[in-house]
């Protein structure tokens, strides 16, 4: 049943079976005036050839595809409060979420381009191959090359053969039920396992780990997902397709390896070896020295006070080194060596230190180890010297001092006057008139 689809597939995109085949008979030329024109190299290689071509054409599309998932990766905070707010309104959640897309310039297609671009090639690279199976001139494939290309064995399968082909079929073709089935499943479980680490290696190396969202979820699941189905279709795949699948899944792998290693998502793991790397290399030299290198540290300077937790450990590890980053991506020499600085780049101010706390024996003995002489009662400047000789005595409270003892307002420098009464004066005489 799969293969039927794919053969109703493959007849779709038949119209590029003829650039195809032109573009596999021309590397044919090259690789048979070198291997043997009837060879399995010959024709793998053309295969191999093909593969990359059309990966370096497609290598700006690819450029929009790891913007278009870093971007949708950090626009899943803002997504998921979408979601919450209007679950109950289908619509208006559509609506605000195509407004989000278009206020970031963010495009959920733009993730799947590559693979959508590189489709109608694989269906006709299967239409070509399916033809030569069934012994058919099909594009620019004329009888001599027909013949060439069913001699051609891949270690020991033929570059039509397929996995569920019967003993009989690969008979035809010069090859044995074993060989085909070995290489056979060899090739599919490469293909798989490749776009398992693929997969892997992104979701693990280059994702903000600050965001969890069902976005990352969705991911995971896929990444087990995707080798199940090339498991399943690959046993109707022609050795030929195999070859162009797992080239694809290789070169794909490696470019990514090195678009993680370059510029990985910020707040990644990869983005904290990648600076990891970047400190030690400018902390050697004293210096930024490539464009690269400037422009990095260029951008995490601009951030500030929105530096994650690796861009921040970078910059305080320059700071450590006794290096300052400027604006324009240059380090320059600092006084502060230890300093750590704040978010926002500035440096920390120093913590304040508390003295130590003294014992009881070290209070009662002071400094010199001498006994503490009692502090002498200092004389207020709020002391009367002069005091009228009318003025009438103040009345005391029970459980006063004797004369000769200091009460407690002496002790605090004030002397309370009468309600009423004027600071130094006489009191006042009471007035018998009834208001």
């Amino acid at each position: 049943m799969i293969s039927d689809i794919v053969n109703a597939i493959s007849g779709v995109f038949a119209f590029l079976t003829t650039p195809v085949s032109w573009v596999i008979v021309q590397f044919h030329k090259v690789f048979g005036a070198i291997f043997g024109p009837d060879t399995g190299w010959a024709w793998g290689l053309s295969i191999v050839s093909l593969v990359v071509l059309i990966r370096i054409c497609l290598i700006p599309l690819f450029v929009k595809q790891i913007k278009a998932t870093r971007n949708m990766q950090l626009l899943q905070p803002q997504m998921k409060a979408i979601q919450e707010r209007y679950k109950n309104d289908k619509q208006r959640q559509s609506e605000e979420m195509m407004k989000l897309y278009k206020e970031t310039g963010t495009n959920p297609l733009s993730s799947c381009l590559p693979i959508l671009v590189q489709s109608p090639f694989f269906f006709a690279l299967y239409h070509t191959l399916s033809g030569i199976a069934d012994n058919k001139k099909i594009g620019v494939i004329d009888q001599s090359l027909l013949d060439s290309a069913q001699k051609a064995h891949i270690f020991g399968a033929p570059l039509a053969a397929k996995f569920t082909d019967s003993a009989s079929e690969l008979a035809k073709m010069g090859a044995s039920l074993t060989d085909v089935r070995v290489v056979t499943a060899i090739m599919i479980v490469l293909m798989s396992a490749s776009q398992f680490y693929t997969q892997r290696q992104l979701m693990t190396r280059n994702v903000d780990l600050t965001v969890k969202t069902p976005f990352m979820q969705q991911q995971k699941m896929l990444m087990y997902v995707f080798p199940l189905i090339f498991l399943f279709m690959g046993i109707n795949f022609p050795v030929g397709v195999l070859v162009y699948w797992l080239t694809t899944n290789v070169w794909t792998m490696g470019q990514q390896m090195y678009v993680i290693s370059r510029n990985p998502t910020p707040g990644s793991k990869a983005q904290g070896k990648m600076l990891e790397g970047l400190q030690k290399h400018v902390v050697s030299h004293s210096a930024t020295r490539t464009k690269r290198e400037r422009n990095i540290v260029k951008g995490i300077v601009a951030k500030g006070r929105d530096r994650n937790e690796q861009e921040r450990k970078f910059i305080n590890g320059l700071s450590k080194a006794g290096l300052a980053a400027q604006a324009d991506g240059t380090v320059v020499k600092s006084s502060a060596a230890t300093e750590v600085l704040d978010e926002d780049g500035t440096a920390a101010a120093p913590k304040r230190q508390q003295p130590k706390r003294q014992s009881k024996s070290q209070r009662q003995t002071g400094p010199t180890g001498s006994p503490a002489k009692p502090a002498s009662p200092a004389k207020t400047s709020l002391e009367k010297k002069d005091e009228p000789q009318d003025a009438v005595p103040q009345a005391k409270p029970s459980g006063a001092k004797p004369a000769g003892g200091s009460t407690p307002a002496e002790t605090n420098g004030r002397s309370k006057a009468k309600s009423g009464q004027r600071k130094g004066q006489p009191p006042r005489s009471k007035s018998s008139s009834k208001k």
